[in-house]
């Protein structure tokens, strides 16, 4: 296995892959395969950052599509129930009117 850390490359065997990777280096297999990442590594606040927004990005984008899918089972529902909703357009709404008309 080697142990790699900028441009240095050491081949290393399993008693020292602990001590290298302490000290930073990531674990490569002979072969290159990733191992194990060297400690104390650090990701710069932009990356942070930008990487953070896109996932809240992608998970409001995942909420909306949920609720819009949501929303049309719900109506679905309704319409083979013979269920009037009426005006009725959030999830919240449309689940109301379905629990009045079984009451």
């Amino acid at each position: 296995m080697k142990a790699v850390k900028g441009n240095k490359v050491y081949t290393i065997d399993e008693a020292q892959k602990k001590g290298y990777q302490d000290a930073g280096y990531d674990i490569l297999s002979d072969s290159g395969d990733l191992l194990a990442y060297g400690r104390g590594k650090t990701v710069p606040f932009e990356e942070y950052e930008a990487v953070k927004k896109a996932l809240e990005e992608a998970g409001a984008g995942a909420d909306a599509k949920l609720e819009a899918d949501t929303a049309e089972l719900l109506r679905v529902y309704a319409k083979e129930h013979g269920i009037d909703v009426g005006k009725a357009g959030t999830v919240a709404g449309l689940v109301k009117k379905i629990q009045g008309a079984a009451v």
